[in-house]
């Protein structure tokens, strides 16, 4: 990168618009991986029972989660300076293991999602399962809280980062409980998983690469 090129980039206009799409971004590769959450949310969009509240409940524990990262990360990082490069390469590290079991899973093939049977489940039932399911999974804590607040280092306007992030989930629980209906076909085929891990190895390593240079 050329020395005027970084300039622009580092230009005062661009710091909010950066962080957001970046947090957008990495936000989306993370939350797309196959998951026993995400698994409930389609089955429960594919029966349409409860969608809005399951949304608001993925969508409201992510944002909490998100902007307890960056506000945590950039307290650390002051109080301690060698925080910041110990935890950039940790989560480089994290992101090429990330990429690496995404690239495996490509590779192996085998995983979809279906409707299995499920009787009808209560709206506080449903709602129970999405808060187990969301708060109970440590890959959550590593994602949001060291992950995201790591990667929101170098960017100036946290706040966008963190809408970037929050958006990020909030957008993806939104298309995949509403428009269950019309993936179903699509993800009941192991061959477009398999597509989708390529997809997140290779951004997982992207992002990786941009941390440690």
């Amino acid at each position: 990168m050329t020395p005027d090129l970084a300039q622009t980039l580092s230009a005062p206009s661009y710091p909010a618009v950066t962080a957001f799409l970046a947090a957008y971004g990495l936000g989306l590769s993370l939350i797309v991986a196959i998951g026993a959450q995400n698994a409930f949310i389609l089955r429960q969009g594919l029966r349409r029972e409860h969608v809005g509240a399951l949304v608001a409940v993925c969508g409201i524990s992510d944002a909490l989660l998100i902007v307890a990262g960056v506000a945590g990360f950039g307290t650390m990082a002051q109080a301690f300076p060698w925080f910041e490069t110990a935890m950039r390469y940790g989560g480089a590290l994290f992101l090429l293991a990330y990429g690496a079991m995404a690239l495996r899973n490509a590779w192996r093939g085998g995983q979809s999602l279906k409707d299995e049977g499920q009787e009808g489940l209560t709206k506080k039932q449903a709602v129970l399962i999405c808060l187990a399911l969301t708060w109970g999974n440590p890959h959550v804590y590593l994602d949001t809280l060291a992950l995201m607040g790591a990667v929101s280092a170098p960017y100036a306007d946290k706040v966008a980062f963190a809408l970037g992030g929050s958006l990020a989930s909030l957008s993806f629980f939104i298309a995949l409980g509403y428009g269950a209906r019309y993936l179903r076909p699509i993800f009941a085929t192991p061959m477009a998983w398999r597509l989708l891990d390529v997809v997140i190895g290779c951004v997982m390593w992207a992002i990786a690469l941009s941390l440690v240079l």
